[in-house]
């Protein structure tokens, strides 16, 4: 999914599905009101309750989750930043003479993981540079571990962890880059959001058509921006909720890597 796709095509179309049921539910609304009694009416009315509270409990837990990733992986953007400075550091443990050329591959593996993020939406281009970080990422671990044999045995102790450390968190924002809200929940949450638009349409059958038309309108949209921020925070390189800022960890790293 692409930012164009989610602002132009998602969200004109779920905007105009919740206004076409609310307008289906007040339609149906007008022509049952003569015939519904009393009784009938408190039956729905509970049953509206408890639905529109599912609706509600349905946001709450897709929006919470989703703020939680966005949380998530601005953390991991600093820890793979620091991750990188520590191993870098420590390649002052190793031998004068294999400094140098390690610390060239740290500053262009660093461009390139830098790079992979900020390339997104385009997929085909992250990959690129992710294959080439992968390949500078071996490259470098063959080098230190070459180098350490030549280097004081305790040298092992502080930089083959770090430089795991380095490693690792790669493939924990991998993964997490890809972890979005479930589909069945996304679909599920407009299933009952359109449920509740037939519901608040049969509810405005027979009000002042101003009235009626400003609450539809404006259910519509509050609806519609509510699951915009929903997917919004789920893919942070995408719309207007960013996560730019935060490489700039990573760009604060590269330029002080002398």
């Amino acid at each position: 999914m692409t930012d164009t796709t989610m602002v132009f095509i998602i969200l004109p179309a779920l905007f105009l599905s919740i206004l076409l049921f609310v307008w289906i539910g007040r339609r149906v609304g007008a022509q049952r009101s003569r015939e519904e009694t009393e009784r009938e009416r408190v039956g729905l009315v509970t049953v509206e309750t408890a639905i529109y509270a599912l609706l509600g409990l349905m946001i709450a837990f897709t929006f919470s989750g989703a703020t939680s990733r966005f949380d998530t992986r601005r953390a991991q953007t600093v820890q793979e930043a620091n991750a990188i400075g520590t191993a870098y550091l420590r390649v002052d443990l190793l031998p004068a003479a294999t400094q140098p050329a390690l610390r060239d591959k740290f500053r262009r593996y660093t461009d390139e993981r830098m790079a992979v993020y900020r390339a997104l939406p385009d997929m085909e281009a992250s990959n690129a540079h992710s294959d080439r970080a992968l390949a500078l990422q071996q490259e470098i671990w063959i080098d230190a571990i070459a180098a350490l044999r030549s280097a004081p045995g305790q040298a092992s102790l502080l930089v083959v962890p770090a430089l795991n450390d380095m490693i690792d968190i790669t493939t924990t924002r991998a993964v997490a880059l890809r972890t979005h809200t479930p589909e069945v929940i996304m679909g599920a949450l407009v299933l009952l959001t359109l449920i509740c638009s037939f519901l608040v349409g049969y509810g405005l059958a027979g009000g002042k058509a101003f009235a009626t038309n400003l609450h539809m309108l404006g259910f519509a949209l509050m609806m519609t921006v509510t699951i915009y921020v929903i997917l919004d925070l789920d893919h942070p390189r995408l719309g207007f909720i960013r996560l730019d800022y935060v490489d700039q960890a990573f760009a604060d790293l590269l330029a002080g890597m002398k």
